[in-house]
């Protein structure tokens, strides 16, 4: 494995890539500011509290720690504060990757895994939606982080930049062993939220419309197992390794699980009541967003291990009774 740097490796998809690395055998830096991470989340690696946007600091963290390739997950993501406050996903997403992409070149760096997202392609126009799909992003979040596609394209053919883009669909459950998991706040994500109502946590979880076309009037989502996506980050480092310049992927099951569904399975697996309150639509939220992530499978060599729901659930649920002792 090559000498990688881990950005934002004290966040929830960053912490459990680093526990990876280090299992797979990896010399591993996290640099992280931990604006949105957790110090206590770094289990393993040489870890440095820094901004990414210092280009020197981050040229010079490269250089001395002898680094070879870069997993980039650094960068503010949350989609209604990306609409209330667009010039900060622009500053922040773009601008900390342009400072990085500085920094890469000036320590002679030159592979990079890029954690991007299924919101890149806004609403969808077809189902399953696979990397031909239009990108046409509806939030500053989506289209920062399509700019970083481009600019790492762009990179690609002037620099020579090895780079691969994973479009994440729905991230989501936790470390099997439960030492890590997702730690948002504000908690934004539906089935930390409904595992908080089957701790007692909160008094019950909102279903925001039930007249959708979907199999039961309930949006429809595809969850991913946060370790299956680090598989896929280790699968696209060895795939850059073989010498391939630019390409971007869609990582997902290909199954959706509606609201409602995810609720079942988090009573099934909790053995708990859950309450729930219906309300009307949220503007903005499409009925459904599957993944065709063939393309992932077929060059990259990677298969999801965690398919169904209730296993998704069932980590995320260990995670939530370990942070309650």
């Amino acid at each position: 494995m090559p000498r990688t740097l881990v950005t934002g490796g004290a966040g929830y998809v960053g912490s459990h890539m680093v526990k990876l690395l280090v299992a797979s055998g990896a010399e591993v830096t996290i640099l992280d500011d931990l604006s949105t991470g957790h110090a206590d989340a770094v289990v393993g690696g040489h870890f440095v509290r820094g901004d990414i946007a210092d280009v020197r600091a981050t040229a010079a963290l490269l250089e001395s720690r002898g680094i070879e390739a870069v997993v980039h997950f650094a960068a503010c993501s949350l989609v209604a504060e990306s609409l209330a406050n667009p010039l900060k996903y622009y500053a922040r997403n773009v601008g900390g990757t342009v400072a990085l992409l500085r920094a890469m070149r000036t320590a002679g760096v030159q592979s990079i895994v890029f954690s991007s997202t299924a919101a890149v392609y806004g609403d969808p126009q077809r189902l399953p939606i696979d990397e031909a799909h239009p990108t046409q992003p509806v939030n500053p979040y989506g289209s920062s982080k399509l700019a970083i596609e481009r600019m790492l394209g762009e990179c690609s053919a002037a620099y020579g930049l090895r780079a691969a883009s994973l479009r994440y669909f729905n991230a989501a459950g936790a470390d099997p062993e439960a030492r890590l998991g997702e730690r948002h706040d504000p908690e934004t994500h539906l089935i930390p939220l409904v595992l908080q109502a089957a701790a007692g946590r909160r008094p019950g979880i909102s279903v925001y419309g039930t007249d959708y076309p979907t199999r039961d009037g309930t949006c429809v989502r595809d969850y991913i197992h946060v370790s299956d996506l680090c598989v896929a980050h280790l699968r696209a480092l060895e795939w850059l390794a073989g010498g391939r310049r630019y390409d971007c992927f869609n990582l997902g099951n290909g199954d959706g699980a509606s609201v409602l569904e995810v609720i079942e399975a988090a009573r099934r697996v909790t053995g708990r009541p859950i309450e729930v309150a219906y309300a009307a639509r949220r503007a903005g939220d499409p009925p459904a967003l599957v993944a065709d992530a063939a393309k992932a499978r077929r060059v990259l060599g990677w298969q999801p291990a965690h398919a169904d729901i209730d296993s998704i659930v069932r980590d995320a649920w260990g995670f939530e009774q370990r942070r309650a002792r």
